[in-house]
């Protein structure tokens, strides 16, 4: 299974901050949408990611009040991306290494959606399912052998 597939299941939804925006704001966003994630975009271009890990990192260091800081403090720059050709255990392996539980996904220049970890335990569970299901099948229906 190729990340390509994950995200045509998954869906193109982005959600988004920019580097100016309140701290405060990017967590309403996050909280009322339900995503651990948020890709930092200017001028058209990824710029960054803001993840949850970043803000409580950002607030446990006393860097200041949510109101007071800007996504632009804590994003991550530059951060790891995955290509829809990657194999998803390759996919694992990067996300286990880095650490990282959101990457986004580019094609090129093209941000065509964010991956989480939960996003590839869904796909590897439902991939297992289904490959599961089949064997069964096809271990039920087994042609007997004939008697003679």
């Amino acid at each position: 299974m190729q990340v390509r597939e994950i995200i045509r299941v998954k869906g193109h939804a982005l959600y988004t901050a920019a580097p100016q925006q309140s701290l405060a704001s990017a967590i309403d966003v996050m909280a009322e949408f339900d995503v651990g994630s948020l890709v930092v975009m200017s001028d058209g271009g990824m710029v960054g990611m803001l993840t949850f890990r970043e803000v409580l990192l950002a607030l446990k260091a006393g860097k200041g009040s949510p109101d007071d800081l800007m996504v632009g403090d804590v994003m991550v720059r530059n951060p790891v991306t995955a290509f829809p050709e990657m194999e998803v255990d390759e996919l694992r392996q990067l996300m286990i290494e880095k650490r990282s539980r959101y990457l986004p996904v580019l094609e090129g220049n093209t941000l065509l959606g964010v991956i989480s970890f939960l996003d590839v335990a869904k796909a590897v569970l439902e991939e297992r399912s289904l490959e599961n299901k089949l064997l069964k099948n096809y271990i039920k229906n087994w042609p007997e052998e004939p008697q003679i």
